[in-house]
C-alpha cells in the first residue's frame, strides 16, 4: 500500500491544486480550456511520440498484454450494450443519458494512468502504457461514436463521420508516428528530440492541473443513481474484468499492474465534448467524471496494491 500511495499522492495533489486554482480565480475560466487544448493537441502527443519511438520493448513479448486489453475493452463494451435496457429501466434514463453512462464506463483517462505509471515504473512502464494507448484509443473512439449515433438520434452513422473523428484525434497521430519511427528504426535529429522532450516534460503536470480545474461540483450536486452506477462499473467492474482477462492470458509483472490500472482509472474528460456535440447528456458526463475522480482517490490505492501483490 505504501508504494501505491507514494505514486498516487502527487497525482491527487496536482488534481486538487488545479481545482483550488480554478476556485480562487487564479486564471479566467476560459483560459483553463485553452490549457486543456494545449495538453491534448501538443504536450501529450509529444510525450507519446517520444515514448513509443524510444521504447525498448520486444513487441512479441507484449502479446499477452495486448490480448488482455483487447479482451477487456471488448467485454466491457458488450456488457454495457447488454445492460442498456436494465440500466434505462432501473435508473430511469433516456437514450442520451445512456450514451453518457456508456462513455464514462468504457473510456479511460490515459493522462492519469501515465502520471501513475511514470512514478511506479519509469520509462519502461510508460513504454508499456503507450502500447495500451495504441490498442484502446482507436477502438473506443469508434465504438463510442457509434453508440452516440445509435441512441441519441441526433446524427446518422456514416464512414465519413467516424473517419473524420479519428483523423482529428491527435493521440492517434502521435501513436502512429511513434510506432512508425520505432518500426523503421529512425532516430530523430537531436534538435527534434530535445523539442519533444521539452514539450513532454510539461505534459503530465499541466494535464493534471487542468483535470482538477475541470471538476464540476455543480454537476455533481444534481447527480443521481446513474453517477453511482458509472463509479461501480468503471472503477470496480472494469478492473475486475481486466484481472480475469490477465489470468486467462497468463499476464504477469508490471504489464499486469498497468493493464489493471488502465481499466481502473477514471473516465476521459474529452468525452464530455463529444457528448455535447453529438446530443449526449453532457451534464451527466460532467457529474460522472467528477465523481469518478473523487472516488478513485479511494479505489486506486487498493487496486494498485492488490495488482502489485499478484503481479
Amino acid at each position: 500500500m505504501t508504494s501505491a500511495l507514494s505514486s498516487l499522492i502527487p497525482v491527487f495533489l496536482l488534481i486538487a491544486l488545479g481545482f483550488g486554482l480554478r476556485k480562487i480565480g487564479f486564471l479566467p475560466a476560459e483560459q483553463w480550456r485553452g490549457i486543456e487544448l494545449m495538453c491534448y493537441w501538443l504536450l501529450f502527443p509529444a510525450m507519446l511520440i517520444l515514448t513509443l519511438a524510444r521504447a525498448e520493448l520486444a513487441f512479441s513479448a507484449m502479446i499477452p498484454f495486448v490480448l488482455t486489453l483487447v479482451a477487456m475493452i471488448v467485454l466491457m463494451t458488450l456488457l454495457m450494450w447488454l445492460l442498456r435496457t436494465p440500466l434505462q429501466a432501473w435508473l430511469g434514463v433516456d437514450g442520451p443519458a445512456y450514451t453518457s453512462i456508456f462513455q464514462t464506463v468504457t473510456r479511460w483517462n490515459g493522462f492519469v494512468a501515465f502520471a501513475i505509471v511514470d512514478k511506479l515504473y519509469g520509462h519502461d512502464g510508460l513504454a508499456i502504457l503507450a502500447i495500451a494507448f495504441a490498442i484502446m484509443v482507436p477502438y473506443l473512439n469508434v465504438v463510442n461514436i457509434l453508440v452516440l449515433v445509435a441512441y441519441t438520434g441526433k446524427t446518422r452513422a456514416t464512414p465519413a463521420l467516424v473517419g473524420r473523428a479519428l483523423l482529428r484525434n491527435p493521440l492517434l497521430w502521435a501513436i502512429f508516428t511513434g510506432l512508425m519511427l520505432k518500426a523503421a528504426h529512425i532516430t530523430l535529429p537531436a534538435p527534434v528530440l530535445t523539442t519533444l522532450e521539452l514539450l513532454g516534460r510539461g505534459a503530465l503536470g499541466i494535464t493534471l492541473l487542468a483535470l482538477g480545474a475541470g471538476l464540476s461540483w455543480r454537476a455533481l450536486h444534481s447527480a443521481g443513481k446513474a453517477v453511482g452506477a458509472t463509479i461501480v462499473l468503471r472503477l470496480v467492474v472494469s478492473p475486475l474484468v481486466a484481472a480475469a482477462c490477465a489470468f486467462v492470458f497468463h499476464l504477469s509483472g508490471p504489464a499486469l499492474v498497468i493493464a489493471i490500472l488502465a481499466a481502473g482509472v477514471p473516465t476521459a474528460v474529452n468525452g464530455y465534448v463529444l457528448a455535447r456535440a453529438m446530443g449526449g447528456d453532457a451534464d451527466l458526463y460532467a457529474a460522472a467524471s467528477t465523481a469518478q475522480v473523487l472516488a478513485s482517490f479511494i479505489t486506486l490505492p487498493v487496486l494498485i496494491t492488490l495488482a502489485m501483490r499478484f503481479a
